[in-house]
């Protein structure tokens, strides 16, 4: 993978860091398919049971575009400029979202644009208390795109979703939580460790139970309330034949503390 892209697996934990500090982490093409090849080889691997997505520097966790090659696309006359949708971040954003393992983002500084929107494609985001979120595309005549257009209302709502696009600004990190965009917030020196100890508690925790928590999570949301608890079904009786279950069972009768095996 190209070096704006970090890979690296520890103990079940696939730790992803996008590595291009001095441009704010925007994303150029080679850093687009090197993150996409990263969150899909992660998906892929069975030795890894949670993700942390996170970037180099302190000012930004993703600025979204590289607008800078993007205008050099447009001067030259590309008809392709806009296949980045359908070639980087539609598969990316399917990878973190659908992927049977729970997926940490540390948002170590200012996430716009698909920055944004690879933050929210996250199941669980820490986040600095110096960073900020926009979603910029209107700024620059574009419409959603990273996901954003299906997370974002799944987690402030249909209403403020359309206030954020319509009208982007940056949300600074308290309002984030308060809007729960941000899952945890932490000062900014403590970020790194924080996010890394989040995400490996859930890479030593039962894969199983939180693949199924991530599926009924957003099953839910789109369908009735019949048809939720028939996918609740499905996916307890899964969790309950998995080996973790035994282990926990197990484990809380012995007053003991758990040790999953991710199966």
């Amino acid at each position: 993978m190209a070096d704006t892209v970090l890979y690296e697996v520890s103990d079940g934990l696939a730790t992803i860091t996008i590595n291009r500090p001095e441009a704010m982490n925007a994303l150029n093409i080679a850093t687009k398919v090197a993150l996409r090849d990263a969150v899909q080889a992660a998906a892929g691997d069975d030795a890894v049971r949670a993700v942390l997505l996170t970037s180099a520097g302190e000012r930004a966790f993703c600025v979204g575009q590289d607008l800078k090659e993007h205008i050099g696309l447009l001067a030259d006359g590309s008809t392709s400029v806009m296949s980045t949708v359908k070639e980087h971040y539609n598969p990316v954003v399917r990878a973190l979202t659908e992927m049977p393992k729970p997926v940490v983002a540390g948002v170590n500084g200012v996430a716009a644009g698909a920055g944004f929107g690879l933050a929210l494609a996250a199941d669980y985001r820490v986040v600095a208390d110096t960073a900020g979120f926009n979603t910029s595309f209107a700024g620059v005549a574009l419409t959603a795109d990273s996901g954003i257009s299906w997370t974002l209302p799944r987690v402030v709502g249909p209403g403020r979703a359309a206030d954020l696009l319509l009208f982007p600004r940056t949300i600074k990190a308290q309002e984030a939580y308060e809007l729960g965009i941000a899952n945890r917030l932490v000062p900014a020196g403590e970020l790194r460790g924080e996010a890394e100890k989040v995400a490996r508690a859930l890479a030593e925790g039962p894969t199983v139970a939180y693949a199924a928590i991530k599926e009924s999570l957003a099953y839910g949301f789109s369908h009735s309330l019949s048809e939720t608890l028939e996918k609740e079904d499905e996916l307890q009786t899964r969790a309950g034949a998995s080996e973790d279950h035994a282990i926990a069972v197990r484990a809380f009768v012995n007053k003991e503390a758990p040790k999953y095996l991710g199966r």
